[in-house]
């Protein structure tokens, strides 16, 4: 195997990665993709960590460099990988989506904003009571590629859309937690914090302090998974015709 894959989630604590590889160049060049499981410490395979905007090194490139893998590491059958990762990509997108975790930080929103004051302003709150709208959405349409799932439909489509408005609701909430904290969303610095820079954030200095690098890291929510360019192109090609 040669090549390379970029923006690998925590790589550099993986024992195994699994690719899609080109096995074919006959037909469709979707028809010729093969799904096979990689043993990270095989010759050949090199992880470089790539820093984001919040400091931390989330995630990585990975460089094959004529990697040997055993033919039983095939996963399905040869040159069906497309098949299989499609499935595998309504679930990731399904996830991405994550509408468990927007709830919770709608209610932690919330709780700083009034806080800190800026709830009493009414169009901070048409922002929140938005942003509420658009999680209940999507929550509505989490349950539609679920049942969709269950009856055996095809959910990829859907599952689109779910990226979609996801990534953008958590882009929104780790915005407006920014402006609801003000001065107190400055990145987490322990020496500060002890000197009093910080003062009293509500709800704990150490559990909330670093909105930050929060903010910073969810820019890249659009990207990942496929890109919101990219999932919107598909929507129109496969929903709307």
């Amino acid at each position: 195997v040669n090549g390379q894959k970029t923006w690998t989630t925590l790589g550099q604590y993986g024992e195994w990665i699994f690719c899609l590889v080109r096995t074919s160049n006959e037909g469709k060049p979707q028809t010729g993709i093969s799904f096979l499981l990689i043993d990270m410490k095989s010759k050949g395979v090199t992880v470089r960590p790539i820093k984001l905007l919040d400091g931390e090194c989330e995630v990585n490139e990975v460089f094959f460099d004529n990697v040997e893998v055993p033919a039983e590491n095939l996963i399905g059958e040869e040159n069906k990988g497309w098949t299989y990762a499609k499935h595998l990509l309504s679930h990731e997108r399904t996830n991405i989506a994550d509408v468990n975790r927007a709830k919770r930080e709608l209610e932690r929103l919330k709780r700083i904003a009034k806080a800190e004051g800026v709830y009493d302003d009414v169009r901070f709150r048409d922002e929140i009571a938005k942003l509420e709208v658009d999680v209940v959405a999507l929550e509505m349409l989490v349950l539609r590629v679920l049942s969709a799932e269950k009856s055996g439909k095809n959910s990829l489509d859907i599952a689109g859309l779910l990226k979609i408005r996801g990534s953008e609701i958590q882009q929104r909430y780790s915005e407006l937690m920014m402006l609801a904290a003000g001065p107190y969303a400055l990145p987490l610095i322990r020496e500060a914090m002890e000197a009093g820079w910080q003062g009293d954030f509500p709800g704990g200095v150490l559990a909330n302090a670093p909105l930050a690098s929060t903010y910073f890291n969810m820019r890249k929510t659009t990207i990942y998974g496929g890109s919101n360019e990219v999932q919107r192109n598909i929507v129109a090609q496969t929903i709307l015709g």
